[in-house]
């Protein structure tokens, strides 16, 4: 569907967006999508949109429920990104009605020789370079290539951290006829991390009061890692059937293998000695693999109605996520503080952690001796989805998807299933004038769960309904896209932390992980608008401001570590020689917790810049600086911990095209 057609929000983020802001990661892109909030303590980001998680994505339209948040991936391989708002649960089955972010690949579409090579220098002593190569593989040009390559090494403002990225990317495609093309890929991504966080930074003193430690400290050592590799297989089958009838075939495959080494501290800091008892502190050592599968077939059939165009889309899907491998070790012994305490001291040769020289020694080993069960989790469906132009002025679409969904565990623990969960969809449009349309779209929300409640047993799924209404419009001879929505969301059993009085986490009994309970009647609703495009061939624009309320049945805030406004805008202007362009993200207060253990951070103002110069149509360089009045601000907050965001930083990047 065009933009104009899609019955919720949608924005595109082109490469060159991408390209002008300096977003190069996964979670760099979060951290710049109207209407989400962000939040992390450690390597891990959460982002949460119209007040829900976000809790999958999809890549070339095939959805994954594997984690991002840790792996935090290179966008260098993808063309654009798509982002629809709202529940979309048609393309995806069960899902938060978050939003949705698909992450297109670059094909190998050149038909001449081509390339483009990049380098880049930057604050805390980065540095970065890349090539991309495309060509044709025989004489017609029906055969193509692309291979990618990039390198880079990342120092940080913060103690101790630093990071490696590699990434290698390649695609085949290949016009078979007239009527075929096949399409095949593989990516392998790496991202090497030592000095890691793990919690956040305690954020009170033992006499209740606040901490306030420099942006460079963070509780880690010079020993701790947490590395994660990415490896995808991608293979697309586009077969013309008859008339205009085309079948779609799509397979993914993504292996993902984590490896950390990571060190916290809870509690609170004794404000004369600037300590915490080394039993506070916790080690953790593991390795992860997880495997996951997709596979997608679906019929596209249009047809003629009274001389006006429909569509008719029918398929069906397949999703497997499996944990292969999961070894680990800990210091953490459940129920026995002084078995705890005393694998510490053994391990790190001390009794308390200083905040005056956080690097810690490794004088022991810590095994990894435990194994967690293995599981997987399986999700098929059938779709049928219609596009149908009833009048002249008015559009509809409609579709129906019938779900499985079943999570097994080689324990038995856990093992639930739920069977033909229905998903319907419904949206019309309506184009009042040759520009503008109004448009309105339903649609229901289902979400098992992996969260716990103390007792262990799992949350029940989540269920709801998405409600959207708004305008759209088309300026400047359709190069500038604008549109208003406003929204409802409505979702029971969504999952919250369980905290105690203090404000602390409450964990699943016997477990050491969190515990949750399921909060009735949580109710989002807000308005957003974005403008997007060029104005004329020199000034461009991308502008969006979000505002929702969310609560539960109680009337309290949910999720109050998102803000509840968000707003960004980027102006680029350009020439024959010279591009520039300036931009300001805003994130409204949030805070957690309640009483003496409340932790806020108030309105947030960003801003960045950006200077390029073409030296001629293949060579130009560029320049970005993020953060420019170097505003000291809370990147997330969690009970009792917190975590500085990035101080003034600035890029400067060389790019070659031929």
């Amino acid at each position: 569907l065009s933009l104009r057609e899609t019955p919720q929000t949608v924005k595109v983020y082109t490469r060159e967006y991408l390209d002008d802001r300096n977003i190069e990661s996964f979670q760099d892109l979060l951290n710049n999508i109207t209407g989400v909030s962000t939040t992390r303590t450690d390597e891990r980001q959460s982002a949460f949109a119209r007040g829900f998680q976000i809790d999958y994505y999809l890549v070339d339209s095939m959805p994954s429920n594997l984690t991002l948040g840790a792996g935090d991936p290179d966008l260098s391989i993808y063309d654009r990104v798509e982002v629809v708002k709202g529940a979309n649960g048609l393309m995806t089955g069960a899902g938060n009605p978050a939003m949705g972010l698909n992450m297109i690949r670059k094909h190998a579409n050149a038909k001449e020789f081509t390339g483009k090579v990049e380098a880049s220098v930057g604050s805390w002593n980065s540095y970065s370079s890349s090539a991309d190569l495309s060509a044709p593989l025989n004489s017609d040009g029906s055969l193509r290539g692309r291979v990618f390559v990039k390198h880079s090494d990342e120092k940080s403002f913060m103690d101790f951290y630093e990071k490696e990225r590699n990434v290698a990317y390649g695609a085949i495609d290949y016009d078979i006829s007239d009527k075929t093309s096949l399409s095949l890929a593989a990516s392998y991504q790496e991202l090497n991390r030592d000095g890691v966080r793990w919690g956040g930074l305690p954020a009170f003193y033992t006499d209740g009061t606040k901490t306030n430690f420099d942006r460079s400290s963070i509780v880690s050592s010079d020993w701790t890692f947490w590395d994660v590799k990415f490896t995808a297989l991608f293979a697309n089958l586009k077969q013309n059937l008859f008339n205009d009838i085309d079948l779609n075939v799509a397979y993914s495959y993504r292996r993902d293998d984590t490896d950390s080494f990571i060190f916290y501290t809870a509690g609170q800091v004794d404000k004369a000695t600037n300590t915490i008892p080394i039993e506070n502190a916790s080690v953790y050592k593991d390795h992860k693999q997880n495997d996951e599968s997709n596979a997608d077939v679906y019929i596209s059939a249009p047809f003629t109605v009274a001389g006006r165009n429909q569509e008719i889309v029918v398929g069906g899907s397949w999703n497997k996520a499996e944990l292969k491998k999961n070894t680990y070790g800990q210091t953490f012994v459940q129920g026995n503080p002084a078995k705890t305490k005393q694998n510490l001291i053994d391990l790190l040769g001390q009794d308390v952690i200083d905040f005056n020289n956080m690097n810690t020694h490794l004088v022991g080993t810590l095994e990894m001796d435990k194994t967690n069960p293995l599981n997987e989790t399986t999700q098929t469906s059938g779709y049928i989805s219609g596009k149908f132009h009833i009048l002249d002025p008015l559009k509809a679409v409609a579709g129906l998807r019938v779900s499985s969904w079943e999570y097994e565990s080689e324990n038995g623990a856990g093992n639930r299933k739920f069977e033909n969960e229905l998903t319907p969809y419904a949206g019309i449009i309506f184009d009042f004038a040759k520009d503008y349309s109004w448009y309105a779209s339903y649609t229901s929300i289902f979400k098992p769960q992996s969260r716990k409640e103390q007792s262990g047993d799992y949350l029940d799924p989540i269920e709801g309904k998405s409600y959207e209404t708004g305008f759209k419009g088309e300026l400047f001879d359709g190069r500038l896209n604008a549109g208003l929505a406003i929204f409802r969301i409505e979702q029971d059993n969504a999952a919250a932390l369980l905290l105690n009085e203090k404000g602390e986490n409450i964990k699943v009994d016997g477990l050491a992980e969190n515990a949750y309970y399921g909060t009735d009647g949580v109710v989002s609703k807000g308005v957003e608008l974005n403008i997007d495009g060029e104005i004329n061939d020199n000034w461009g624009l991308s502008f969006g401001v979000a505002n929702f309320d969310a609560k539960d049945a109680k009337g309290d805030d949910y999720n109050p570590t998102n803000s509840r406004t968000t707003a960004d805008v980027f102006v680029k202007y350009k020439n024959d020689s010279w591009y520039a362009g300036a931009g300001l993200n805003y994130y409204s207060k949030i805070y957690i917790g309640t009483g003496a253990a409340r932790i806020d951070r108030g309105d947030l103002y960003l801003a960045n810049a950006m200077l390029g110069y073409k030296f001629d149509e293949n060579m130009s360089m560029q320049a970005n600086v993020n953060n420019i009045f170097d505003k000291k601000y809370y990147e997330g907050i969690g009970p009792n911990a917190m975590a500085w965001g990035d101080p003034l930083n600035a890029t400067l990047s060389f790019h070659y095209k031929f």
